[in-house]
C-alpha cells in the first residue's frame, strides 16, 4: 500500500499547542487562522520544504531509471534526445553562483514557475500511465506520487515566501509571487510533444534545480543554520 504523504503546506502551518512565539524570527504561520500554534522558524520551514524537494527529485529519479530500464535499452539516448525541455524558455540561473547573485524575491519566483510549468504535464503523464497496461504497474502511482508532491511543495514554498515577506525579507507580496502563472509564456502545448522517457528526464533535470535553489536561497536568507 502506497504510503500517503502529508502535505507540505500542512507541515509548514503549525499545529495548536499553545506555545507563545518569542521573536518575530520564530513568529509561527498557522493553518485557519489559529492564534496558538507550535512556533516555527524560518529556517524550519525552509527544512521542509528542502526535505520534500529532494524526496521529490528521489521519485523522479528512480522513475526515470525505471522507465529507461525498461522500455529505452539504450540509457545514453535519453541523454542525447531529451535536451529541448518544455522550460528551457524559463531564465534559470545555471550555476550555484549566478543563483547566488539574484534577488532572494526572483530566485524564488523561478522556482514557483518551475513547480508551476511541471503541473499539467505531470497529471497528463499519470493519466497516460494509468490507461496503458505496460506502464501502469510500475509508474502510475510513482507519476501521481510526483503531480502531488509537485503541488503541495508549491504551497509550501507560498509559505515560505509569506513568511519571509511578513519579516520585510522580501520586497514582493506572496499574491504577486502566486500569481506566477501570468508571467509564464502563453501556454504552447510544447511538453505534449514529448516523448514520455523525455519528460521523466526533463522533470528530473527541473526538479534537481528546484532542489538546489531551495538550499542557495535558503543558505543566503538563515546561513547560521546548516549552510
Amino acid at each position: 500500500m502506497p504510503r500517503i504523504l502529508t502535505p507540505v503546506w500542512v507541515l509548514l502551518a503549525g499545529i495548536t499547542l499553545g506555545a507563545r512565539p518569542a521573536n518575530v524570527a520564530a513568529a509561527a504561520i498557522c493553518a485557519n487562522g489559529h492564534a496558538r500554534c507550535r512556533v516555527l522558524s524560518l529556517a524550519n520551514l525552509f527544512d521542509r520544504v528542502i526535505q520534500h524537494s529532494a524526496r521529490m527529485h528521489g521519485i523522479s529519479n528512480d522513475l526515470h531509471a525505471k522507465f529507461e530500464q525498461y522500455f529505452v535499452p539504450s540509457g545514453n539516448h535519453i541523454g542525447r534526445s531529451s535536451r529541448n525541455c518544455h522550460t528551457s524558455t524559463l531564465l534559470t540561473p545555471n550555476d550555484k553562483e549566478n543563483a547566488q547573485r539574484i534577488a532572494r524575491e526572483e530566485l524564488t519566483e523561478v522556482i514557483l514557475k518551475l513547480l508551476v510549468a511541471w503541473r499539467d504535464p505531470l497529471w497528463h503523464f499519470h493519466r497516460t500511465t494509468a490507461h496503458q497496461h505496460n506502464l501502469a504497474n510500475f509508474s502510475s502511482d510513482m507519476s501521481r506520487r510526483m503531480s502531488d508532491m509537485v503541488h503541495e511543495l508549491r504551497k509550501g514554498v507560498e509559505k515560505v515566501a509569506e513568511k519571509m515577506q511578513t519579516m520585510g525579507m522580501m520586497s514582493n507580496s506572496v499574491s504577486t509571487l502566486s500569481s506566477v502563472e501570468a508571467l509564464l509564456p502563453p501556454e504552447s502545448g510544447e511538453w505534449r510533444l514529448m516523448k514520455d522517457h523525455e519528460l521523466l528526464y526533463c522533470f528530473r533535470r527541473d526538479s534537481d534545480k528546484i532542489q538546489n535553489y531551495l538550499k542557495i536561497l535558503k543558505c543566503r536568507i538563515v546561513p547560521e543554520h546548516g549552510c
